[in-house]
């Protein structure tokens, strides 16, 4: 956590099925802000505080999932330095030329050891928000939706979840906060942290490689979970769990659904992390507790429905 090297989730590219339908959901629904659409047809979207020019990239495609997932770094310096490191570490790293996502410098492309395809960049158009940086008030008005403040992390689906560990660890300079333990040793679930947060990604081990279960987007107490469920309500939303509590992070949690399948979450509430603690750690056993702390059972969707 020195801040010197990956800082943050940066963005995160996702497949929809129908583009009028996905904009209802993310911009109508779930409060991101559009702030452009490409020649190809990728729609970008916001979080009203966020201050980049966007952290969402809709495709329109035949299947639900996600192309990428982008972590923004600190400068140009940091970026080819991480990227010297992915080759020397044997990583197949592939670079794409700035602008190939409007407003992004160039990014460097790599796939992680459970097949999801992730990448760095430095450099992205800075428009601030629209309560702006002098005096600002607390929120801007004309906020729709669930009114998210940003987007906040993946939960990826996948095989070899020790090799991302060590890759993530050893390579990208993330931290290990929580981890679940089978009885033989084994590490089938764990959260990682490139900053102070509980985490800025996390893995499950799944036979098939590259899944993706869930995007999560910030609100800021439990007041506004509870509104965002009954906004779920009231426009026929379908939802998978919740609301309740994980144990796994603390975070008080709602999971839903786009009209495409990809799953959402939106969620408050964690603990700070330092890099000088141990991981939290979960007995197998226990996992029902650790993922749904109230009623410590688990439910069969959550485990099973990926894209």
């Amino acid at each position: 956590m020195s801040f010197t090297g990956v800082l943050r989730p940066g963005h995160v590219a996702l497949r929809v099925m129908d583009m009028a339908a996905a904009r209802t959901h993310y911009i109508e629904r779930l409060g991101l802000i559009e702030t452009n659409e490409d020649k190809q047809g990728r729609v970008y979207l916001k979080s009203w505080d966020e201050h980049d020019s966007f952290s969402v990239v809709l495709r329109e495609a035949d299947a639900p999932g996600m192309d990428y997932l982008g972590f923004k770094v600190l400068n140009t310096a940091a970026l080819d330095s991480l990227e010297a490191d992915l080759r020397a570490y044997g990583t197949s790293v592939e670079r794409i030329p700035a602008g190939e996502l409007d407003g992004c410098g160039h990014r460097v492309r790599f796939e992680i050891p459970s097949g999801h395809q992730l990448e760095l960049y430095a450099e992205k158009d800075y428009v601030g928000t629209s309560v702006g940086n002098r005096n600002p008030d607390a929120w801007p008005e004309g906020l729709k939706g669930m009114q998210v403040n940003r987007f906040d992390h993946c939960l990826l689906y996948g095989p070899n979840i020790p090799d991302n560990a060590d890759l993530f660890t050893n390579v990208l300079g993330f931290s290990l906060t929580e981890r679940v333990l089978a009885p033989d040793g084994s590490m089938p679930v764990a959260f990682f942290s490139c900053s102070n947060k509980a985490h800025d990604i996390a893995f499950v081990d799944y036979p098939e490689p590259n899944k993706f279960h869930h995007a999560s987007f910030l609100l800021m107490s439990w007041e506004e979970v509870l509104r965002a469920a009954d906004i779920m309500g009231m426009y026929d939303i379908s939802i998978d769990i919740g609301p309740t509590r994980h144990g796994i992070t603390r975070g008080r949690t709602i999971y839903f659904f786009d009209p495409s399948g990809n799953r959402n979450e939106v969620f408050c509430g964690d603990y700070t992390w330092y890099p000088d603690r141990e991981p939290i750690t979960w007995d197998a056993e226990e996992i029902g507790k650790a993922i749904f702390y109230h009623d410590r059972k688990l439910n069969d969707s959550f485990l099973s429905v990926v894209t």
